[in-house]
């Protein structure tokens, strides 16, 4: 997970005109065959997966590889739940100028263009050709978010591409205005001015009886040997509070494969710039090798398709916003974590979906 870093701003939201997820479709009605990421019938769904099909080989000589493949077939059975399975190979072959026409919806729209800026990055390297190509369908389907800038700029310039992932995450997090000074400032605020009375009450949770959502919390610090916010090494309370209790919920543990998951699942249950802020990120750095900063670390090759395309969707599916200014952390510490999990609405995890294929123990 990363945070936001103000740049010079050669685009900014405003001047791309860009339009966040619809927070109001957290509280819609689901129709059969349809999530929250997105609400769209056969033929759309059809549709946006071919299209898909050729972001992600880029260049008709080149062949599809086996983790997009698996990551299409992921995408038909679980972000749009598809009846039967998708067969990569029976895809239509949807250009630019034609998909457009086939979405009903600008919602549609959006979230198809979502969709595609992932697909040049599944292999894990930077395209150009499949990157060009995601270009011509955001071109398109008139979609002018920040994440389409991070793509385009991905190849030519990455070190703005990076600075603006950080400071996309920030604004997508905390939402507030940024002076631009130093982000290790930022994360680890402690290490000028700690704070032993906080320390002193996250190591509290230690107490709490085996199964509760704040011994289980204080366990992920603990086997990790993290610091406490508050500590001299801690990270920033207001990011570490409910990204680590993200981690508690969802069952994905602190792996590179696990930070993708539970960075992709924050992207569905708090969907303020869902892609530039934590999607795009989060691949860069754990799934590319490219490191954004010094806290965020980097890894390559952590990324599998359908666990991936499964956390997003677990995401939002859930009813509870942890990154919500008004979501209370302490109110639920001593909750056993079933409990929690149950009146947030949070999907369940099938061993073979988790991070190492194991979800997050819980003691």
């Amino acid at each position: 997970m990363f945070i936001y870093i103000p740049s010079a701003g050669r685009y900014s939201s405003d001047a791309l005109g860009a339009v966040n997820y619809r927070l109001a479709a957290r509280e819609a009605q689901r129709a059969d065959g349809e999530t929250v990421l997105i609400q769209a019938g056969v033929a759309e769904a059809t549709a946006i997966l071919g299209a898909m099909r050729l972001v992600a080989i880029g260049d008709e000589r080149r062949t599809l590889s086996d983790a997009c493949a698996r990551g299409l077939a992921a995408a038909g059975r679980y972000v749009f739940r598809l009846n039967e399975d998708t067969r990569p190979e029976t895809l239509p072959a949807v250009i630019p100028a034609e998909l457009s026409g086939k979405l009903s919806t600008q919602e549609q729209r959006e979230a198809a263009c979502r969709f595609l800026a992932v697909m040049p990055l599944v292999d894990g390297r930077l395209d150009e050709a499949k990157i060009d190509l995601f270009l011509r369908y955001a071109e398109a389907l008139e979609i002018h978010e920040d994440y389409v800038t991070q793509l385009a700029e991905a190849c030519s310039d990455l070190d703005w591409v990076l600075e603006d992932m950080t400071r996309q995450n920030i604004k997508s997090l905390w939402d507030e205005p940024w002076d631009g000074s130093d982000i290790m400032e930022v994360l680890l605020p402690y290490r000028r001015n700690a704070d032993p009375g906080l320390a002193a009450r996250y190591h509290a949770l230690g107490a709490l009886p085996s199964g509760t959502f704040g011994r289980a919390f204080w366990n992920i610090y603990r086997q990790n040997d993290y610091a406490f916010p508050g500590q001299e090494q801690g990270v920033n309370g207001r990011f570490a509070t409910p990204h680590d209790s993200t981690h508690v919920l969802s069952g994905y543990d602190t792996s590179p494969e696990g930070e993708i998951l539970v960075s992709t699942f924050t992207a569905g249950m708090h969907p303020k710039q869902p892609m530039e802020g934590h999607i795009l990120p989060v691949l860069f750095s754990w799934h590319l090798g490219i490191e954004i900063n010094a806290f965020a670390k980097s890894a390559r090759n952590q990324l599998d398709a359908e666990k991936f395309w499964i956390a997003w969707v677990r995401g939002s599916d859930m009813k509870t916003d942890l990154f919500a200014r008004d979501w209370d952390f302490w109110s639920v510490i001593e909750e056993p974590v079933t409990a929690v999990r149950k009146r947030y609405e949070v999907p369940g995890l099938d061993p073979r979906h988790a991070a190492g294929r194991s979800p997050l123990t819980i003691t």
